[in-house]
C-alpha cells in the first residue's frame, strides 16, 4: 500500500498528535538498518566522519586486492567474487552518505586496483568466469562513466587522470574488445 494512494490516512496522519507521530517515525526507522544509517550520518555525522568512512573503505579495498593477488594465483572467479563483495560495499557506501564523489573516487580506485590480465587455461573450471569478469569490468566502468559525466566540471577535472588511467587499463587488455562494443571511449 502507497501512502500517495491514500490520501485519507495521510491527512489521518499528519493530524495525528506529535508524540505518537515520533513514536511512529522511530518505529519506522528502526525496520530499515540502512535508513537508520543514513539518518544517523546525516544528524549526527560531520565531514570527517565521511573522509574516515573514505579512508576504510579504500583500505578495505587494498587488502581484498591484496589478498587476492597474494593468496595463491589469483582467477577471474576470485577476482569477480572479491570485485562483486567491494562494490556491494560502496553501494552501501553511497546509499548511507548519498555522496556521488566519494563514490565515484572509491569505484575508480577499485577497479584500478584489480588485476584484470589473468591468464587462464582454456580447460580449467575458472576459464567461464574470466569473460563474466570482463562483461561485469566494462559495465561497470561504463555506469562509472555516466555518472562521471554528471558531476560538477571541477570534480570531473579532480578525477579525470584517475579515469583515463582506468580506460587505458582496459585498452591494454582482453576486455578492449568487450569495451568497444560497450560504446567505452579510449580516453577522456
Amino acid at each position: 500500500m502507497l501512502l500517495s494512494e491514500h490520501k485519507d490516512l495521510k491527512a489521518e496522519i499528519k493530524s495525528l498528535p506529535e508524540k505518537e507521530k515520533d513514536k511512529l517515525l522511530l518505529r519506522l526507522i528502526a525496520k530499515d538498518k540502512v535508513l537508520t544509517e543514513h539518518l544517523h550520518f546525516k544528524l549526527l555525522e560531520n565531514e570527517q566522519d565521511l573522509v574516515d568512512r573514505q579512508e576504510q573503505l579504500i583500505q578495505a579495498i587494498d587488502e581484498g586486492v591484496e589478498s587476492l593477488v597474494r593468496g595463491r594465483k589469483a582467477n577471474a572467479k576470485d577476482t569477480l567474487l572479491m570485485m562483486r563483495k567491494l562494490n556491494g560495499s560502496i553501494n552501501h557506501h553511497f546509499k548511507v552518505t548519498k555522496d556521488l564523489g566519494t563514490e565515484l573516487e572509491l569505484r575508480i580506485h577499485l577497479l584500478n586496483s584489480l588485476p584484470i590480465q589473468l591468464n587462464e587455461g582454456v580447460f580449467t573450471a575458472a576459464y567461464k568466469f574470466q569473460e563474466k569478469l570482463m562483461v561485469y569490468f566494462v559495465k561497470t566502468t561504463v555506469t562509472l562513466l555516466n555518472k562521471y559525466q554528471k558531476l560538477h566540471e571541477d570534480l570531473r577535472f579532480d578525477m579525470q587522470d584517475a579515469m583515463n588511467d582506468l580506460l587505458r587499463k582496459i585498452y591494454q587488455h582482453k576486455t578492449a574488445s568487450v569495451a568497444r562494443e560497450l560504446g567505452l571511449p579510449e580516453n577522456l
